[in-house]
């Protein structure tokens, strides 16, 4: 029997630790630090996921299993390495593998070194310099911070003026401070998001169902760029023919070419893509799940989380099949008023317990205040259904966070709109 540690404390570990804990090989589960949901499946442990050190002391004293890495910030501090380096079995990619999120400029190269479809960019790190190429080539145009910006740092600015606000913003080093340092200048690629999460061992590839994740704020993909909004699996403009595709001409090369390039990448690999009228191409890739993606692709796992981890480590991926549900699976974020801007945090919140079938409530930015659950972060809660089709997923979904309530909160009205709209009533 095993005793396992996740670390991170958002909704995407709560969906992590959930679907782990389902495994017959766990026996003991640990989440650092946790959030009040996960507190009641796991126990919390109060070490934030950047202390690698404390980390370490803590699965070394515990004698933990296996050790499972949600957030990118202690993957690029690297987690991996020194747990590795201590014999500890630890799932997720080294230091310089995660790099293909740490940095968008090495992403770029890796993807005109290796074939793999991207739209054209350039990186400055000289603002006048920057500003002459955003100049030149006109709006919209999208501006990426190089650095890990907390999924922020991303500005698709659709006028001119746009466009050099967030040079500015980003290289006068206001807004993310060192990851804006350099910055990262693409052409604007129209079409339909989607988002592939695989697992990989550094040589097999296992692509996991798709899903699209909405960025905006508001109904109708209005207003600020978020961490994700909410998220549908499976995303019907990602067909079959679609994925063999992504299979060979994005996500195997992306993995070969990190292993030429000596970054062996073992773990999650996310491709963002966008499906344009010339193709699929790649607008990002990251170094773990994706949240809030993580929620509606896990609710569909059929398979056991704990043996695919550990064939990952072990590199015997080629030997493994991952099983899926045939349901449709939905998450509704219920978030903070004022976010993604500042927001007040300690609102008791109502209805976490009204449950109903098919669905599960996962915790994103919730703490307890005495006996009470209280809301914690920007995004709070993830409301996740599964049904027999996206409406009825959409449906059961809207019914349970309907339940929930705490001042100040607010969701979109419209997660998976794309797909229903695709005919996929």
């Amino acid at each position: 029997m095993m005793k396992i540690l996740v670390v991170g404390g958002g909704g995407r570990e709560h969906a992590i630790v959930w679907k782990l804990a389902q495994s017959p090989l766990c026996d003991e589960i640990y989440c650092a630090p946790g959030n009040a949901g996960i507190a009641q499946i796991a126990d919390c442990v109060n070490i934030p996921a950047e202390d690698i050190d404390s980390l370490l002391d803590f699965a070394q004293a515990e004698d933990i299993d296996l050790t499972v890495v949600g957030p990118e910030a202690p993957l690029s501090l690297g987690i991996v390495d020194k747990f590795t380096a201590a014999g500890r079995k630890i799932f997720g990619p080294s230091q310089s593998a995660a790099l293909i999120e740490g940095s968008k400029e090495l992403a770029k190269q890796i993807m005109e070194k290796y074939g793999i479809p991207t739209a054209k960019y350039q990186s400055f790190t000289d603002k006048e310099q920057a500003l002459a190429y955003v100049r030149k080539q006109g709006a919209p145009i999208v501006v990426k911070a190089d650095g890990l910006a907390a999924g922020k740092g991303v500005v698709v600015a659709e006028t001119l003026a746009e466009a050099e606000q967030a040079v500015e913003d980003m290289l006068s080093g206001n807004a993310f401070g060192a990851a804006g340092a350099k910055v990262v200048i693409e052409e604007f690629l129209a079409g339909e998001e989607v988002s592939v999460l695989a697992f990989t061992d550094g040589h097999t590839v296992l692509p996991m169902v798709s899903a699209q994740d909405h960025k905006r704020a508001f109904d109708g993909d209005k207003g600020p760029n978020t961490g994700g909004m909410g998220a549908y699996s499976p995303a019907p403009v990602y067909t079959p023919a679609l994925a063999e595709e992504v299979l060979h001409k994005v996500l195997q090369p992306a993995v070969d070419g990190l292993r030429a390039e000596g970054r062996l990448y073992k773990g999650v690999l996310y491709a963002g893509l966008m499906v344009t009228a010339d193709g699929v191409k790649v607008l990002e890739f990251n170094a773990r799940f994706g949240d809030p993606e993580t929620q509606a692709v896990l609710a569909r796992l059929k398979s056991d989380l704990v043996e695919i981890m550990l064939a990952v480590i072990d590199g015997t991926l080629a030997e493994k099949q991952l099983e899926w549900y045939d349901d449709a699976a939905v998450c509704v974020v219920i978030a903070s008023g004022g976010y993604p801007g500042h927001y007040a945090k300690g609102q008791p919140i109502s209805g976490l317990d009204d449950d109903l079938p098919d669905t599960y409530v996962f915790h994103a930015g919730t703490a307890y205040a005495g006996q009470k659950i209280v809301a914690n972060g920007g995004r709070v809660l993830g409301v996740t259904a599964r049904g027999a089709d996206i409406r009825q997923a959409i449906d059961r979904a809207y019914q349970r966070a309907d339940r929930i309530h705490y001042e100040g909160c607010f969701c979109r009205r419209d997660i998976g709109h794309r797909a229903l709209e695709r005919g996929n009533k």
